[in-house]
């Protein structure tokens, strides 16, 4: 998987690209920190290329969405395929994150 941080106008961008399996999460936890570090900002994950998820990549979001929810920032999702949606609203992070 692959993971770039983009910073413009005080809009941090992460763009995942691959399959955010337990693996890569590992990887993917220590990539995040800058946006963990800039939580009191506006926060989007681009996942047009995201391919999968798994749970070890769904707590990855959810320690963003903490860090911001801590530092009055807001973390937006934005192009999540079909399957991940599916990923989103069984496990109830559809309603935890805003999701265009």
């Amino acid at each position: 998987m692959e993971f770039k941080i983009y910073q413009e106008n005080g809009v941090y961008t992460g763009i995942l690209n691959g399959r955010l399996d337990t693996a890569a999460a590992v990887d993917f936890n220590s990539q995040i920190q800058p946006l963990i570090d800039n939580a009191d900002k506006q926060i989007v994950l681009d996942c047009s290329d995201l391919e999968y998820i798994s749970s070890s990549g769904l707590r990855a979001f959810l320690t963003i969405r903490k860090a911001a929810g801590a530092k009055g920032g807001k973390v937006t999702i934005k192009n999540i395929n079909d399957e991940i949606a599916k990923v989103f609203k069984m496990t109830g992070f559809y309603n935890l994150f805003e999701i265009k």
